[in-house]
């Protein structure tokens, strides 16, 4: 990687930058970064990271052997756009847009590219993504290994077919607000109980991230995990047979069901407005 020429300030452009840079990817002088308009964000960016921001297209792309597209998806159409006479067949072109394909952003940018196309979350903030990506034909292996490493600074990087990115979407790309609405619930719980918040909210995070471990490194299923804990006459019995009472676990299937179908509707509504046909 020689540079990197990110299209997009935000917390998802700014988890990378500092995934890059703690990792040693690349050299903070090669890590360039532009957005819309808010000149003082990319002047943050700059001081807390020792990058560089322009709004010259000519001095951000020159160079640039990887593209990233990290905009709002709803300003995708525009912004390739209004970069597309920069973007070469040469370059890496790596997309964390949801819901936008990968046939989509070759239409927007009128020209084949060797894209990959990615879904990670909001824990590549604190370097704990839980990312999946996919990428076409035209990217070489090269490219893939450096894909790979890229989204490795970031958290776990999983290979999937593009066709399952809107399912990926609505499990672990949504996935952090789901389990925030448990803590939610938790922490009104625990008050309720008599306990102070503080102490509360301690115990917890605790408690997940104990239970996450557990499931990490135990061959034994998630199932087997809860039966084991689960003792006949006991306190978490009295507690799961309230959340089944509560269709809890259908709620939540429904729940990442609701968010694959909205990734795929809003991916649709972007190739009807663009003609653009899925190819997958």
């Amino acid at each position: 990687m020689k540079k990197i020429a990110i299209v997009g300030a935000g917390s998802m452009a700014e988890a990378f930058i500092s995934g890059i840079l703690e990792n040693g990817l690349i050299d903070r002088k090669n890590v360039w970064v532009t957005n819309n308009s808010n000149q003082e964000r990319l002047h943050r960016l700059e001081e807390r990271y020792g990058v560089r921001g322009t709004y010259d297209l000519n001095v951000l792309f020159d160079g640039a052997d990887i593209v990233m597209l990290a905009m709002k998806p709803k300003d995708a159409s525009s912004a390739i756009d209004y970069i597309r006479g920069h973007l070469t067949e040469q370059m890496l072109v790596v997309s964390v847009l949801a819901g936008v394909s990968m046939n989509t952003i070759e239409t927007l940018a009128n020209k084949s590219l060797s894209i990959a196309r990615s879904m990670p979350n909001t824990s590549a903030a604190v370097g704990k993504s839980a990312t999946a990506f996919a990428v076409n034909n035209r990217v070489t292996t090269e490219q893939l290994e450096t894909t790979k490493k890229l989204f490795g600074t970031v958290g776990l990087a999983a290979f999937v077919a593009e066709e399952q990115l809107d399912a990926v979407t609505g499990l672990s790309g949504s996935g952090p607000a789901y389990i925030y609405y448990l803590i939610e619930a938790m922490e009104k719980s625990a008050v309720e109980v008599g306990l102070e918040k503080e102490m509360a909210s301690e115990l917890i995070v605790q408690t997940l991230i104990g239970a996450a471990e557990m499931v990490k490194n135990s061959s034994k299923t998630s199932t087997q995990l809860r039966k084991e804990v689960t003792s006949p006459g006991g306190t978490t019995e009295a507690g799961i047979r309230i959340l089944e009472e509560n269709g809890v676990q259908e709620a939540f299937i429904s729940c990442i069901k609701a968010a694959t179908a909205q990734s795929r509707k809003m991916g649709d509504a972007l190739c009807s407005q663009l003609k653009v046909g899925k190819t997958f």
